[in-house]
């Protein structure tokens, strides 16, 4: 047996998919769940060293004939979160998290230093927002100017496990764009922004080396072999963030595909043969993976939303699929603002959540569960509208992400976006993506047949796909304004 290894180190769990390429099957999987620190003042953390304590237990899943039958590798993980690394190798502080919303300050002295805001999208391409990795720069130089100048090297989550396998710093332009430092259109660091960051050192002294497509990163040293069981000396492509590799695992990596995750976060993107520079800065102008960009809008709050509410009404996934099957669309009129962890789209960072038109006849346990899964869906259906506005074609949406082994939730987002809906058998889109950039790199694949690579590893599962509801279309198009004008309401009250 010969397997690609896909890694996905997302926010709540580390996850692996061993992909044998011949048979075109999943040979196992395995996945080790991560803490999680925050606090009530928008901080949001992890440690690196837990990254790989979840690594270590969930390769001790599977055997050692799967390991050992590894060929090549490729490293997916959470988007911007701030690695700062010492020129021995050691992390020297607590990994701040895409999530993170305690840099809200920090984002607008950037941004005043910068020039403004329309000249950070004129320029970069992005804003800089509280998420982005810019901000948590700034934020440790202030806060523990000791620690900052001992940083050698700034990464990213995956570049870190990229780093743990082979010795080597790199970063990816995929993952490198939701720094908020990186010029999107050339692929280059804004030298511009970093000094917007920091006047006083030269940032780029701090940045590895920028790769700009599917490549190898280096091999699997001694020390990661022996620690991991994995075999020694094979390649490490260059991976990249959740969202690229997601591309890459449910085919959209050329023009006419759109993709929703309904993850911890919810994102909705699509594949672009040129840069899409959103005026408003909702949409994030992304580069993809493979060469191209990935116009891209991401919400705080996707299935964290459903999970909290599931928690504080005692409801496991059955009885979760149970409630929400049987609430009228609608909830009975509850809307749910699902700002949780604040709001990326839109940008209210200090925005909490809020659930309106509740009353003595629809105060019931399914109508809120049922209002959560709506309250979700109908942020990414924002997402969907302002890519169609940008010029993205969105006939038709493929659905990954946790959020997908709900029926009641695929078929809302069919009737609440008014386009069909598809599901891939392969279900950790961004995990099986990196296990076929690390088979494309095995393979030799050139950028003008990555299309037909991906899709000939792709199988849809029709009994999960759906269509709109023509009368659940025309019923949640007021339910949406409803939304809308709710989330007009509240926001005063966070800006």
């Amino acid at each position: 047996m010969k397997t690609v290894l896909g890694i996905d180190l997302g926010t709540q769990s580390l996850k692996l998919v061993f992909y044998e390429y011949r048979t075109r099957r999943v040979a196992a999987a395995a996945s080790a769940p991560l803490d999680l620190h925050q606090d009530d003042h928008g901080a949001a953390e992890q440690q690196a060293d837990w990254w790989l304590t979840a690594l270590h237990a969930a390769l001790r899943e599977v055997g050692d004939d799967v390991r050992r039958s590894v060929q090549a590798i490729a490293v997916s993980g959470q988007q911007h979160g701030f690695v700062p690394v010492a020129a021995s190798g050691e992390v020297l502080a607590p990994v701040k998290l895409w999530c993170d919303t305690s840099t809200v300050t920090e984002c607008d002295e950037i941004m005043a230093a910068y020039g403004g805001p329309k000249k950070c999208l004129d320029e970069v391409g992005n804003l800089v927002l509280p998420g982005y990795t810019a901000s948590k720069i700034r934020w440790l130089a202030k806060t523990d100017p000791q620690t900052y100048g001992r940083m050698d090297t700034i990464l990213l989550p995956h570049d870190y496990l990229n780093f743990y396998f082979t010795g080597e710093r790199g970063m990816e332009a995929g993952d490198a764009s939701g720094t908020g430092f990186l010029d999107i259109r050339r692929r280059e660091w804004s030298a511009d922004m970093l000094a917007a960051i920091d006047p006083e050192r030269d940032l780029s002294r701090c940045l590895p080396q920028l790769r700009r497509g599917i490549e190898t990163i280096g091999l699997v040293n001694a020390a990661a072999a022996r620690s991991t069981g994995l075999p020694a000396g094979v390649p490490v492509a260059t991976g990249g963030g959740d969202n690229m590799m997601g591309a890459i695992g449910t085919g959209n990596v050329s023009p006419g595909k759109v993709t929703m995750s309904l993850g911890t976060s919810g994102t909705v993107y699509a594949h672009a043969d040129q840069p899409i520079i959103d005026p408003r800065g909702e949409i994030a102008a992304f580069c993809s993976s493979t060469g191209g960009w990935l116009p891209l809008m991401c919400t705080m709050n996707c299935t964290v939303t459903t999970e909290l509410m599931r928690g504080v009404l005692n409801a496991d996934i059955t009885a979760f699929e149970q409630a929400v099957s049987s609430a009228p669309r609608g909830a009975g009129g509850i809307v749910t603002l699902p700002f949780f962890n604040g709001e990326r789209t839109p940008n209210l960072p200090r925005a909490k959540a809020c659930i309106v038109g509740l009353d003595s006849h629809n105060m019931r346990r399914e109508n809120l569960l049922r209002a959560a899964l709506e309250g979700a869906t109908f942020g990414l259906r924002y997402g969907v509208e302002r890519l169609c506005e940008l010029g993205i074609d969105a006939s038709g949406i493929l659905l990954t992400g946790g959020g997908v082994g709900s029926p009641t939730w695929r078929q809302a987002v069919a009737d609440i976006c008014d386009a069909p809906v598809s599901v891939l058998q392969q279900d950790e889109g961004a995990g099986f993506g990196a296990a076929l950039q690390a088979l494309a790199v095995l393979d030799g694949v050139g950028q003008g047949e990555l299309q037909a690579f991906v899709d000939s590893h792709l199988v849809l599962d029709g009994d999960l796909s759906c269509d709109p509801d023509p009368e659940a279309v025309d019923f949640y198009d007021t339910a949406y304004a409803d939304y809308r004008a709710a989330v007009d309401a509240v926001t005063p009250l966070y800006r």
